[in-house]
């Protein structure tokens, strides 16, 4: 939890600044990268590595990003390392895409079902959850054989079991009770 709450202020700075660009899906793009190139073992190792200095672990970082960082990214890595805050790209990411989710009112779900959907069934579900939410979804789908039987929808606290194992659960609880 300590490290969403150093990260949030970076993200939100981040968010207000691709916000008044117009570049919230490039900032996307590049902080999704750059929270990849973070999360690499030798790359943690180089963060923490008190041997070497900001520039040293910038040109690390930058090598490993390709070297296609544009100039506002690269401004912003260099906060990063000058504050110690470079591990924290991952978090910042999390925190900066919930904030563009909420400007885009988008929300994500995660639909689980026991075959794999054809097309016209995911746009029904997708339809229903908008219908029921009031947003746009972004449907993320994987097919688990567990479920036996109809489709499981999480999208954000909120679960919607939809799948026979699910009905069983139930029905089990129910009469134990």
């Amino acid at each position: 939890m300590e490290n969403t709450t150093i990260a949030r202020p970076y993200a939100e700075a981040v968010f207000a600044l691709a916000d008044a660009a117009g570049a919230l899906d490039k900032w996307s793009e590049v902080l999704t990268a750059m929270a990849e190139v973070a999360s690499v073992p030798e790359m943690r190792d180089a963060i923490h590595n008190p041997n070497l200095s900001g520039d040293q672990l910038y040109a690390i970082f930058a090598a490993a990003c390709g070297g296609a960082l544009p100039l506002e990214a690269q401004n912003f890595t260099h906060v990063l390392i000058e504050n110690s805050r470079l591990d924290l790209l991952p978090e910042i990411r999390t925190l900066y895409e919930a904030l563009k989710n909420e400007r885009q009112a988008v929300v994500d779900a995660r639909i689980t079902s026991a075959f794999p959907l054809g097309d016209a069934q995911l746009a029904a579900l997708v339809a229903e959850l908008e219908h029921r939410f009031g947003r746009k979804v972004r449907p993320q789908v994987k097919v688990d054989e567990r479920l036996i039987g109809g489709v499981r929808m999480q999208v954000g606290d909120e679960v919607i079991d939809g799948s026979v194992r699910g009905k069983l659960a139930t029905m089990a609880a129910a009469l134990k009770n």
